[in-house]
């Protein structure tokens, strides 16, 4: 079973830092090159230097930016920037938020922990295949600072509704940190420090770790920092004896309990480039063997099905095609694509990205290796982007097919079986803030 246990984190001084939301980012995997000038250009001690260190002029090589963050990250411990809990702690982290387009509120509720780390198995799970350049990437910041600047995200289920309860009690006291990001993502956080006198049975720091324990963690997002994590342990304990403990045996995560607030799972369309004329007539005409085919369904109707106010559960094999002929909604004829579908368990093969990914590979000649390199297809979360890149022909975009969001609990049963999912088949929402919460892998 899992080891989660508080530990000593490192923070984001208020003493140094008047206003704590401008030294916070999103996770470095989504921030593109203009949010990436805008956050360092926000605060000098932006988070994004230590996570996300760009090159500059004079460096040597590539690796002069990881060394260059581990430079900062002393320079900001030094001074008091940064500083260390005198004490154990979890973090108890609640996000508010709206869904992208929506009005109604959501609030998700976590705590912030050091997990043990182990191969994928029963204790730990994941659904998603990593690729190797970010692992690269990962591994070489995290070898130069020792720290994890961004936490891994993982489920875990307590049908008992203590955990959920026991996070309502921190919720109603006053929090460490209250900030807001970008995107209107309201972030509050307590450090509840483990070992206190209090409630019998332990602090809520010590029962929290012991609830999540005793379950199956399912990893819902940052694959590539786990197995970064993996292989960095790895490293440090060759020719260490047995049963000696090391801080890089762990790794920092955010662990979400659905009872403590769903897991939304936003959509991700695609955008299919490069098809000749005949290509997309092709496409179009073969499209009847696989699924029931409504033609002629306009923009307006598409993007009221797909878009922020769909409000479809997904699942249910439904898809939105847009090309330069116009547009249709799909259904899935599920046994026509069985013969097409990839090897794996049931939930994986009846998965709506399982179900178009057999579609394109079928009628387009588009396999999973080609849609992991993403040289054929592009991504978006924005159905009204979809849809204008092929309307205005971008980068040679030819035919958008718009999805529903895969369920969460989809996440869970495809990793139960020891499967993975085909690349860009979740985006968890909202994303984890970086720069709240720092692991130190030392003492």
């Amino acid at each position: 079973m899992p080891v989660v246990r508080p530990f000593r984190a490192l923070r984001y001084s208020p003493d140094a830092i008047a206003d704590l939301a401008a030294v916070m980012a999103p996770p470095y995997d989504v921030i593109g090159p203009d949010e990436h000038r805008r956050l360092l250009a926000r605060d000098p001690h932006n988070v994004v230097r230590l996570d996300h260190p760009s090159l500059e002029a004079g460096d040597a090589d590539l690796d002069d930016r990881y060394r260059r963050a581990a430079r900062r990250l002393g320079a900001w411990r030094g001074n008091g920037v940064l500083r260390r809990d005198p004490r154990p702690t979890i973090s108890v982290l609640e996000d508010t938020y709206h869904l992208p387009g929506r009005d109604e509120e959501h609030v998700r509720r976590g705590f912030f922990a050091r997990v043990r780390l182990e191969p994928f198995g029963a204790g730990i799970r994941a659904h998603e295949r990593t690729m190797t350049g970010p692992k690269e990437d990962r591994y070489k910041l995290l070898r130069a600072t020792g720290v994890n600047t961004s936490p891994v995200v993982a489920m875990y289920e307590d049908r008992s509704g203590r955990a959920a309860g026991l996070l309502d009690d921190v919720a109603a006291t006053t929090p460490a940190v209250d900030v807001a990001d970008a995107a209107g993502v309201r972030h509050r956080l307590w450090a509840v420090v483990a070992g206190d006198a209090g409630e019998a049975g332990g602090s809520t720091a010590d029962r929290l770790c012991e609830i999540a324990s005793a379950a199956t963690l399912t990893i819902a997002d940052g694959h590539h920092r786990y197995e970064t994590a993996l292989r960095y342990a790895g490293e440090r304990r060759s020719g260490m004896p047995d049963g000696v403990e090391l801080d890089t045996d762990d790794v920092l995560m955010l662990l979400l309990e659905p009872l403590a607030g769903p897991l939304d799972v936003l959509p991700t369309h695609r955008v299919v480039r490069g098809l000749e004329p005949e290509a997309i007539a092709a496409l179009e005409a073969g499209l009847a063997r696989y699924f029931d085919v409504e033609p002629g369904v306009p923009v307006e109707r598409l993007l009221g099905a797909f878009g922020p106010l769909g409000g479809a559960a997904g699942g249910a094999g439904r898809f939105g095609l847009w090309t330069r002929n116009g547009g249709a909604i799909l259904r899935a004829r599920r046994d026509a694509l069985a013969a097409h579908l990839p090897p794996g368990g049931a939930a994986l093969r009846r998965l709506d990205v399982s179900l178009l990914g057999a579609a394109l590979e079928a009628l387009a000649g588009i396999d999973a290796a080609a849609t992991a390199e993403g040289d054929r297809i592009t991504y978006t979360m924005d159905a009204a982007e979809a849809i204008a890149l092929v309307h205005d022909r971008t980068d040679g975009a030819d035919a958008a097919f718009l999805l529903e969001p895969t369920p969460a609990a989809e996440i869970v049963a495809v990793a139960a079986d020891g499967d993975v999912m085909p690349q860009k088949s979740t985006y968890i929402y909202p994303k984890a803030l970086t720069g709240l919460v720092i692991n130190p892998l030392e003492g």
